[in-house]
This record gives structure tokens, sequence and C-alpha cells, in this order.
């Protein structure tokens, strides 16, 4: 597939090539039930009756892939843009914005959010699930504020995991190959009359990539465990209970990045590597009340700690009371005195107003009187964020056409960073949230959805959806919709206190062993939420016969109030100045041919303009997968995939994965033997100029043995 040579009228042509068997498509359908999908709506639906796109990555395509997170994965999205900003640090974006930052993207495990609000981030290498426990990944392509809240803006990600119930017996799995690759997993299920649990334990472990821009080393190894635990007990007919426990710790290697702001001065350290720890819990409680009517409640609680230690060092002048009054007054005029403090020879400080020139010419007093002598100190960045989410769900059948989910839902957010928020600081958020699907004749399927939404930082807000799909039969439908979407700014954008207090500060500045920094940035408190309108029309069906599954999309996507400023402490001023605009076409393809290959294709074309270049960086013109998946008896399989986009920050992408694996029978145990390899067919950095490896491959294999 060549990416350049796409044309965005591909969805259309590919439309027309699958319609016409829809006419002879037999009436009477065979007797394979409809898959069923839960992300788009909270209400089960086949994919030809869901109020917009979606992708469902079974888990023998996570299998066969090959690959070891979730990111990686998700390149089989069709217009999700995957990228790094270091090895241990991937972005993932649907259809965009910012390269370094993924602010607009819902991300949940069984329901339960893993979206960090303090930070507006998710941390994709250290979600606390192994991939071997993922029985299926939902991908929403679209804005779904209506159904799980602000931060749903682009899309939502469900990862599901296995039921305890089919996952009894034994597994044990080990991973090892180039680029310090060392994983494993191990899991144990067991069963009762009324009830199922799954314990399982995994590690992952590698180099990230070998280089910088300039040839050195670059510091972004990664190494963590995780430990999960997931419960299922039925109480009676009617009732049953899933618990889950997770916790993950590691750490992440961080480069060394801080450069002194005055001159004379050396750099203190090299690295800044964070220690990350991770706790989760959620509890629910399932009750049918009749075969029409049922409703659950559900409580989670987690807790996200990040240590990052790091040493510093800077002119005594960097904690002068002077220079910090001066930065409040004028920063463009602070850091060009500051960076350019030893050119200022005369008498004066640069022009400016009376009270700034006061101020700078205090600051070079005390430069010149010896407040150049270099300090260091230590820096803590550590960050710990904590969430309580409790919510209600009640599912009703009004009659054989009319169904109705609505529900209420509570959360509540803390974050505590000393540099960050100089200490500790909370919202709280309630929804409110509804989805009426109303089947008015044998082909005509209408929905409507709201929610309303109350933050303690923000405000209220209400986004509706509406949808129209006509179902030619079950198994094929079009769709048209429209749907408004809203993303709260976050704690950091909106309310940010970012400065960086320097303690066992040797010598001591000014007398004092523990300072504040010059530089401080507050967040402006009074941001609004972004607005997003999305229209879409498409076409999503399955040919029985043919075992062939097809998605097409057509859409138009435009966000106003954008808020592009990026997170760094350096005259961060964030506004909802921007606006952006993303239209395009995408289509998915899924193909069971005969009984041993599967064939499937993505393809995404998209146009940006934003008002800021920034919020188009991580937007690929063209970019998609193709896949080709074979079972060739007596225990061999292999897998085949293409991944690539035309730029993704201004790099081009492309890459072959190639699997090959062979299952071996020991009596009732199967031991699993295979091998990945990775190609890189462009010369090219990965998102940013940093991420080099020395080799444009690497090959991995692992032993999975199932009792």
């Amino acid at each position: 597939m060549s990416l350049g040579s796409a044309s965005p009228r591909s969805p259309l042509v590919l439309a027309l090539v699958f319609s016409s068997p829809l006419l002879a498509d037999d009436l009477f359908l065979d007797s394979e039930p409809l898959p069923q999908v839960l992300t788009a709506t909270r209400l089960k639906q086949s994919p030809a009756a869901v109020p917009g796109s979606m992708t469902v990555i079974d888990s023998a395509l996570i299998k066969t892939s090959g690959a070891r997170d979730i990111s990686e994965v998700l390149r089989l999205v069709p217009g999700m843009m995957i990228g790094n900003i270091s090895g241990n640090q991937a972005t993932v974006n649907y259809h965009g914005t910012s390269a370094s930052e993924a602010r607009r993207l819902q991300v949940l495990i069984d329901g339960r959010s893993v979206y960090r609000a303090g930070l507006a981030t998710v941390d994709w290498s250290d979600i606390p699930v192994a991939m071997e426990d993922i029985e299926r990944i939902e991908v929403f392509r679209g804005p779904n504020t209506v159904s799980y809240g602000a931060n749903a803006l682009m899309a939502v990600v469900n990862v599901i995991t296995r039921n305890p119930a089919d996952s009894h017996g034994t597994r044990m799995k080990v991973t090892r190959g180039q680029r310090g690759i060392s994983d494993f997993y191990a899991s144990q299920g067991v069963g009762w009359r009324d009830g199922d649990m799954r314990l399982s334990l995994s590690g992952q472990q590698d180099d990230g990539f070998d280089s910088d821009r300039n040839g050195a080393d670059y510091r972004d190894s990664r190494r963590l465990n995780r430990f999960n635990l997931a419960v299922s007990q039925a109480l009676d007919e009617r009732q049953s209970i899933d618990w889950q426990l997770n916790a993950k710790e590691g750490s992440n290697q961080r480069p060394y990045t801080y450069r002194p702001v005055f001159s004379g001065v050396t750099r203190a350290g090299d690295n800044s590597d964070v220690s990350a720890k991770d706790y989760a819990g959620s509890l629910r409680w399932n009750l049918d009340i009749n075969p029409d009517h049922s409703l659950y409640i559900q409580g989670s609680a987690q807790h996200w700690d990040r240590q990052q230690t790091w040493r510093a060092c800077d002119a005594e002048v960097s904690f002068s009371p002077q220079l910090t009054e001066l930065w409040q007054l004028n920063p463009n005029y602070t850091e060009r005195l500051a960076r350019n403090i030893e050119s200022f020879t005369g008498p004066g400080a640069p022009p400016g107003d009376p009270a700034q020139q006061a101020l700078a010419n205090q600051a070079l007093a005390q430069w010149r009187n010896g407040a150049r002598q270099t300090l260091c100190g230590d820096i803590d960045q550590s960050t710990r964020e904590t969430r309580y989410d409790l919510e209600l769900q009640d599912t009703l059948s009004l009659s054989d056409s009319l169904r109705l989910v609505s529900g209420l839902n509570y959360r509540y957010d803390r974050a505590d960073s000393e540099t960050y928020f100089n200490g500790t600081l909370d919202d709280t958020t309630w929804r409110a949230f509804g989805q009426l699907e109303w089947r008015a004749s044998e082909h005509w399927l209408l929905q409507g959805g709201a929610m309303f939404e109350d933050t303690q930082l923000i405000g209220s807000s209400l986004t509706p959806r509406v949808a129209v799909n006509y179902l030619i039969n079950p198994r094929h439908g079009l769709r048209a919709v429209y749907s408004e979407a809203i993303r709260s700014p976050d704690m950091f954008e909106n309310s940010v206190n970012w400065s960086y207090r320097v303690t066992n500060l040797q010598p001591a500045a000014y007398g004092q062993s523990s300072a504040r920094y010059f530089v401080k940035t507050r967040g402006p408190g009074d941001l609004d939420q972004e607005h997003m309108r999305s229209r879409e029309l498409g076409y999503n069906g399955y040919f029985a016969q043919e075992r062939l599954a097809v998605d097409v999309k057509l859409f138009h996507d435009e966000i106003t109030g954008m808020i592009s400023e990026p997170l760094r402490n350096n005259q961060f001023i964030a506004s909802n100045a921007n606006t952006a605009r993303f239209s395009g076409a995408e289509t998915q393809l899924d193909w069971r041919v005969g009984t041993a290959d599967r064939l499937r294709f993505t393809y995404a074309y998209i146009n940006a303009d934003a008002s800021n270049p920034q919020d188009a960086q991580q937007t690929a013109r063209h970019s998609g997968s193709t896949g080709w998946m074979r079972d060739w008896g007596k225990g061999w399989n292999s897998a085949l995939f293409y991944y690539g986009d035309d730029a993704l920050n201004g790099y081009r992408f492309e890459r072959i994965d190639t699997r090959i694996a062979k299952r071996i029978r020991l009596g009732k145990a199967s031991l699993e033997l295979a091998g990945v390899l990775q190609q890189r067919l462009d010369h090219q950095p990965t998102t940013f100029v940093d991420n080099h490896y020395d080799e444009r491959r690497v090959m991995y294999f692992s032993a999975e043995l199932a009792l």
C-alpha cells in the first residue's frame, strides 16, 4: 500500500464495491449470532446499529500482532496517531492535535477511566493491565461526551479484560529479545460453584531508543511489574458482584534536560528518573430486575504516585526576591535579562518601565556583588493523584422497540505536587446521562442522548447527540450522526502554580538552605471548556457468506475554544484562543477467508486545519495498516502486518511486523513458541528528532505454557 498515492475517495469506492452483494444477500440470515459492542452508548448493540464508528480489536488479533503495549495495538485503528515522546512515553491521539500531549482521548479499563485529570495525560506504558489479560479493545472513533463525560472529546478506548470464568488454569509466558526486551506473565484461574477468580503477575522491561540527535545515549529505558486480581461472584439468580485489585510499580528513565539560565554554570546531574506506583480497586454490583430491566452500581478508587527528584545548579541570583518580582511583572523582559546578564556592562539595565528597570538594576547589582556564585540543590518534581468514582446505571427496555439507558456519576479528583500546584488541588464532578434508542420501523433506528456535567473548578455543560440509522437488514446499516462534546481544562492547564523549590542548597542562597527559583507560572483560573461539533456519515456491514466486515466513515469535526499552549514552565499562558477542523474519510475491512486466513485493512485520510500549527503536528494526512494472518495447520501460524503514515510531527513512519508461532501439544498442556521481527522501512526518527534506533529492526521471542 502506498500511502502517498491514496485518495480520500477510497472509502467511497470501497462502499460501492461492497454494496452490490447487499441486494443479493439472503434475507433469511444465517444462524451466526450478531456481534455486540458496549462502548458506544452503554447499550448492547450490533455494529450496524451503533451511532458512530467502532473498531473492535479481539484477543486473537492482539496476540497475532505481537504487540507488547496497548498503544502499539492501537495502530490497527484507522485514524489513530501513535507516536513516542521517548522510548517509555508513548503518545496516542485520534486524528491528531499536539504531538507531546494526549488530552482529548478517554481511556477506560473495564469502564474505569485511567485518564489522569491532574496533569492531563494517560501513561500508556504504565497502565496496570497485562496484554495477556485483555479480551478485546473497543474503540469508539468520534466524540462521546454523551456517554463518558468530558475528555471523551475525540474518541474512547475501552480495554475489556477476560472474564475470570474464561481464565481457568495456569498460564506462564516469557519474552526475550533485542533492545533489552525482557517480559514475563503468569496467571492462575480457579472456579467454584458460584464464582471465579484470576490472579496474574506480569512485568516488562526494555531499553527504549538508542541515541539522540547528537548520537549520545538516550536515557529512556523502563521497568515495571504488575499485579491483577479479578473475582466474579454470583449471589443468586439475579445478582452478582465483580471486583478487581490492580497494582503496578516500576521506573522510567528520563534524560536530564535542565539547562542553567545564568552563564558560567554547568549542569549538575545525568538523570531525572521517575519511580512510578499505581494502585486501583473497583467493586461492581449487578442486578437483573427482570429480563427487560437491569442496573449496576460501581465504585472505584485509584492512586497514581510519580516520585521524581533531581539535582540542579544555577547562580545565586536565581533566588533573588527582586528577580522573582520582576518575572511576575514581565516574564519576557526578565528572561532576556537573565540569559544575557553578562553582556550588561554599563551602569543600568535594559530599557523598560520605571518599576521593571528598578528591579532589574537591583538584580544586576546583586550579580556584580557576588550573587553569581554557583549553588546546587535538590528539586522534587513528584506528583500524586487520587480519584474516587461512584456510578449508577439503569438499563430499561420500555417496549420491543424502545430502550433507555440512564445513570448518575460522582467523581472526586485530587492532585498533590509541591512543584506544579504548590501543595494540593482537588475537584469534584457530577454527571447525569441518558441514551434513548427507538426502533421506529423494521429499517429505521433513531437514537438520542445527552450528558449533563458539573465540575467544581469549571462549571456545568450539556452535550447532546442525535443519530439516524437505516438498517438494510440487521447486518448492514447506514448512519448519519450529529454530536457535540466538551473537554474541561485540566487542573494543570487552569490552576497550575508551577515553581521549583530547591532544597539542601550548598552554599546557602541569601542565607537560606531552601529557596524558590525566580521563574513562577500561574494558570489563568478562568479557562472555558473546549467545544466540539461533529458530523458523520457512514456505513457498517457484515457479509455473512463471505465473512467480511466493512466500515466506512466520512466526517467533519470542529473544535473551538481550544487550549493549545505547551505544558512548560516558561511563560505558559493557557487560553481558549485556538480552533481546529478535521475532515476526511476512514475505512476498515476484516475478512476471514475460509478457515485458515484472515485479512485486515485500515486507511484514513485526514485534512487538518488549525489556527495553531502545533495542533496539526500529530496528524498524518494518509495513514493505515494491512494485515494477513494464517493458520498453516499442525500447530503453525503466522501474521504479517504493515503500519504506515506519511508524517507524524513531520516524520514518516513505515514498519512491517512478522510473527511466526508453533503450538506444541504436551498431553493436556500446550506450549507455544513464537518469534516477532519488526522492520522499519523508513529512515527517519520516531515522532521527535531525538528518537533514534541504531538498527532499523528488532527481534524478540516468546514461550507460553498453558496448563
